[in-house]
């Protein structure tokens, strides 16, 4: 009996052992996983603010008005927001690994074709195209994140994925200014660009899919892929796209707008834009890894990962609330620290309402969800670059940081009411979730 038992605890000790073992390979994969999420993010953004940066300087040598610079951003939003569903369907079909590679290829291209541009109707084509590339890496990269991270840790992998945006947005201006006064814009195109090519051979070499927790086989109908219609009558879904239909024109227009607003509102020139722009980014970055955490601690005092996501989002709306402050202060300095609260707001907000389709659906139909929500989100940045590029042009930029905060408290109040708070196990069918 003895000898039973001694056998007995040694197979115990092992198994416990294999246990931990697996555990140790499964966070380091999921830091893999992670790496190149942040890193696919971080070249998105630096492609993607590589014109708003220099906008002053081209619309000087192109005698762009601020309606057409308008357009031109609006070209990359219609882009963006036609091919987000799209594109989050094709992912799901073809996978994560070979959609996000296809994505990434074609962006990195298009950013490089920036460099040949030569005036406003070029510049929009490319844009356009640009767009369109870059629509797939969100719902490619919560799709990653929803098989390979158990719930209570996806948050914040989706904080520390998404924060690449806010470095990009964080080190593309003194990046651009330098390679501007080095090489010239147009092969700054060329070199920002190039770096997505790096990044597909990391991609190649080290993701593989594994799914973290273990999920109901697939029916008939799931796995022909739902219908648009199905998901357009949920009520959770209808509350994540107008959340993100009015808090994303935020965030759009501080990365295309701001340093129009410090060059012409504020006097910076484009020295000054390369030593400041960053700052407020830094902040996003921040918010971005603090509001995933925050999220992830607070799920066992809510009851549920929905409820946590919400109170972190309820505190980032109220922090965009300082945008308005920013534009009244006199002080250029003044302005500056109030926006750095405001994108740490944002950065809180966007790290859990992204999180919220990988919460809520399962994990073949998270890309699909996460475009058509991003879809949303997409229109009201490019509406609302529209009537941005109309107001500064005939009236001033208060009304534009004032409609922002009206539509962050509204956003914020569609995702509390709609949303459910609590989900059917961890993750819903479009056709269960109420």
């Amino acid at each position: 009996m003895a000898e039973e038992s001694k056998a007995t605890n040694i197979t115990l000790a092992i198994s416990a052992g294999a246990e931990t073992t697996n555990q140790l390979k499964s966070r380091s994969y999921e830091r893999v996983v992670v790496s190149l999420l942040f890193l696919s993010t971080l070249i998105n953004f630096l492609d993607r603010q590589t014109l708003s940066i220099i906008a002053p300087l081209l619309r000087d040598e192109f005698s762009l008005s601020n309606v057409d610079y308008s357009r031109i951003v609006f070209a990359f939003l219609l882009g963006y927001t036609v091919s987000q569903t799209f594109v989050g369907k094709l992912i799901d079909h073809v996978g994560t690994k070979a959609g996000m590679l296809l994505c990434v290829a074609v962006w990195s291209t298009v950013a490089m074709l920036q460099g040949i541009a030569i005036g406003f109707f070029s510049f929009c084509m490319v844009r356009l195209l640009l767009g369109i590339g870059q629509s797939g890496n969100w719902p490619g990269a919560v799709k990653a994140i929803s098989e390979s991270f158990p719930p209570r840790r996806r948050a914040l992998a989706v904080g520390a994925f998404h924060s690449g945006a806010f470095i990009g947005a964080l080190i593309a201006p003194p990046l651009v200014v330098g390679l501007v006064r080095s090489l010239g814009w147009r092969w700054m195109f060329v070199a920002v660009g190039a770096t997505g090519i790096l990044w597909i051979w990391l991609w190649v070499r080290f993701y593989r899919k594994k799914v973290s927790s273990p999920l109901r086989v697939p029916t008939e109908t799931q796995r022909c892929g739902t219908p648009v219609l199905a998901y357009l009558r949920r009520r959770a879904v209808w509350g994540l796209m107008i959340g993100r239909f009015l808090a994303d024109p935020v965030w759009w227009f501080y990365v295309f707008w701001l340093p129009e607003y410090l060059t012409r509102i504020r006097g910076f020139g484009l020295s000054a834009i390369g030593a400041t722009l960053w700052i407020p980014f830094v902040f996003a970055a921040l918010g971005s890894g603090l509001g995933g955490y925050a999220s992830g601690a607070l799920m066992r005092r809510c009851g549920s990962p929905v409820r946590a996501r919400k109170v972190v989002m309820i505190f980032g709306a109220v922090l965009m609330l300082f945008g308005i402050p920013a534009f009244l202060t006199q002080t250029s300095a003044m302005a500056v620290g109030l926006i750095c609260i405001v994108l740490f707001g944002y950065a809180c907000w966007s790290a859990n309402i992204l999180t919220l389709p990988a919460d809520l659906f399962r994990s073949e139909e998270v890309a699909q969800v996460s475009g058509l929500v991003g879809t949303a989100g997409a229109i009201g940045g490019m509406l609302f670059t529209l009537a941005t590029g109309w107001l500064v042009q005939n009236v001033s930029y208060s009304p534009v940081f004032g409609l922002t905060s009206v539509m962050i408290v509204c956003g914020a109040t569609a995702v509390v009411c709609l949303v459910p708070g609590r989900t059917n196990g961890n993750r819903q069918n479009a056709l269960t979730l109420l």
